[in-house]
């Protein structure tokens, strides 16, 4: 594989149990993010620079394989970095199940994994609906997150669809709106929202978030609501 011009990962947590369900994972953070979200607990991954190339990757997974399940993605946003297809094709000849956090900017990067079946599950986050989205996220990426949904739910790719709350940027109301959106597009099964955790450092300082949300009363009979966090 071409060797990366830079470091994309920023970072690398060796070992985990929580990432992937019922899977041993390590998690790769890339460096880098084209969204600017307010609530971002990882401003140093998203404005900072990486420190690891794809070859000390490459490395670190060789004394790993039989011993992890599964590799995850995640960061910033893993699927901006160039070469990312051949790191994943190389990981997946190791033996290794992928995992892909993403916030469904780069659809054309997802249709091809998809297609060449290359990732194994995605957690795709849902940041807002298009009224608050800019404002939320400082993007203009909504229709790229729609379209990425779109390839999800007419693959047979396992994914989840995750959303983190903070009271004063999404009410319960626009919950509510966002699973009839989800609804909308025939998404069934289960929508993961995270508590947003008061305390951390964050991309913009925010105020106290109040965690309310009662999971019976927001599921419907098609989307079943998940508390995380």
């Amino acid at each position: 594989m071409k060797e990366n011009a830079s470091n994309p990962i920023y970072s690398i947590t060796p070992f985990t149990l929580l990432d992937y369900a019922h899977k041993s994972a390590c998690i790769l953070w890339f460096a880098g993010c084209n969204m600017r979200c307010l609530y971002c607990y990882n401003p140093e991954i998203v404005l900072g620079k990486g420190t690891i190339s794809f070859s000390k990757v490459n490395s670190f997974l060789h004394t790993r394989k039989n011993l992890l399940d599964a590799v995850v993605f995640s960061g910033g946003e893993c699927l901006l970095h160039q070469n990312i297809l051949e790191l994943i094709i190389e990981i997946k000849k190791m033996g290794f199940d992928i995992k892909i956090d993403t916030n469904g900017s780069k659809p054309k990067v997802i249709k091809t994994l998809i297609e060449n079946r290359l990732i194994d599950y995605v957690a795709l986050d849902f940041k807002a609906l298009p009224i608050n989205f800019k404002s939320i996220t400082q993007s203009e990426l909504f229709d790229k997150f729609e379209t990425s949904l779109e390839l999800l739910l007419e693959s047979q790719i396992q994914f989840e669809v995750r959303t983190t709350v903070h009271s004063e940027l999404i009410p319960e109301k626009d919950i509510l709106q966002m699973i009839a959106y989800l609804e909308s597009k025939n998404y069934s099964g289960n929508y993961y929202l995270q508590h947003f955790v008061n305390g951390v450092t964050t991309l913009k300082p925010l105020g106290h978030s109040y965690p309310k949300l009662d999971s019976q009363k927001l599921s419907s009979a098609r989307i079943n609501v998940c508390l995380r966090g």
